[in-house]
């Protein structure tokens, strides 16, 4: 059925709402309604599965309930509840986003007063402002791209999910139900997740498969069509330095780093460190599509390494008790708890 037919549009919005009160997952962010658990699962499920997220989003409700709670927090506290969930910035956005909030004395009710806010973009503005305010705005975010492309056979190649968002978001507008905002982009992201996946997409169990282009041409896995940003190979060296039970970490000051406010081993290069000592290890990580190789080099601390760190306010001796406190990248807790014993077999005592 061609979805350009208004008597089809209909159709395929009621086919897709009568399958989502069917299948609609029980998600902590929809069992209790509130602006504030909206907001922080549309940041905190941005670039994760919802099923990482999941145990996050509890504990962090715990210890941020509202608003009020995450503005009047220590920023430490905050990406240290964020610790493992990667892409930082969307934790530091979500405390200026309370503080903003708070400050105003209210939230916004639009989808454009929404975007004023850090860290809120046009789809979370949208599925923000649809859910809770029943605007008429559709939500285009990877899921909801994929089932435009497909139900429309788009075999056009795009630079990048924005440029596809920006062709395929009218689609998405024409099929908004206008009557059920909310509830119709949840169906369309909770179709995008479950059935019309990226890869094997499920076209037997789909709802709306009468309605869908690319489902009859049998290339619905093929779509959209994106280009894969290049990868980049780069090394690093990193230096593991202990005294006296303590290990020597470095914050992260660089203002737009992913990583800002988070620790790690230092880089001795930026620190006028030494970067002798034995290798203990060589580990990589990615990062956007970056692909970084970091050499671990072990040693106790000597004079000089005591007087950088006493001088430079960005490095810290972190004893275990401690090391459980700071918020550290995700990779660099998991390498330092990997290789403390032969880190421990190192040291001449």
């Amino acid at each position: 059925m061609q979805l350009s037919q208004p008597a089809n549009i209909l159709r395929f919005r009621k086919a897709l709402l009568d399958w989502f009160e069917t299948v609609r997952r029980p998600l902590p962010w929809r069992t209790e309604r509130t602006v504030y658990r909206t907001v922080v699962s549309e940041l905190m499920c941005q670039q994760t599965q919802i099923d990482t997220a999941l145990p996050y989003f509890e504990r962090w409700m715990r210890r941020f309930p509202g608003f009020e709670a995450l503005a009047a927090a220590d920023p430490d506290t905050v990406l240290k509840h964020w610790e493992g969930l990667g892409y930082y910035s969307r934790a530091r956005n979500l405390q200026r986003l309370a503080q903003a909030i708070v400050a105003e004395g209210d939230h916004p009710k639009s989808a454009k007063d929404w975007q004023k806010l850090p860290g809120i973009g046009p789809y979370t503005a949208a599925a923000i402002a649809s859910i809770h305010h029943a605007e008429p705005i559709a939500v285009v975010d990877g899921n909801v791209i994929r089932v435009c492309a497909r139900l429309t056979a788009d075999e056009r190649s795009f630079k990048n999910g924005t440029e596809a968002g920006k062709q395929l978001g009218p689609i998405a507008q024409s099929l908004l139900n206008p009557e059920q905002t909310g509830a119709h982009n949840e169906a369309m992201m909770e179709l995008g997740a479950l059935v019309c996946r990226k890869a094997n997409p499920g076209c037997l169990l789909c709802p709306v498969r009468d309605f869908c282009e690319a489902e009859s041409n049998g290339n619905a896995a093929e779509l959209p069509r994106l280009q894969r940003a290049k990868a980049t190979e780069e090394s690093v060296e990193r230096v593991w330095v202990e005294a006296e039970g303590s290990i020597l970490l470095q914050r992260i000051a660089a203002k737009g780093s992913q990583l800002q406010g988070l620790y790690e081993l230092p880089m001795p290069r930026e620190l006028g460190l030494s970067a002798k000592g034995k290798i203990l290890a060589k580990e990589k990580r990615g990062i956007g599509n970056r692909r970084i190789t970091e050499s671990i080099r072990y040693r106790q601390a000597d004079s000089a390494d005591l007087k950088v760190a006493e001088a430079d306010s960005s490095l810290v001796w972190a004893d275990a008790e401690k090391l459980k406190q700071l918020p550290l990248s995700g990779p660099h807790r998991k390498w330092i708890q990997k290789h403390s014993a032969a880190a421990a077999g190192l040291n001449p005592k």
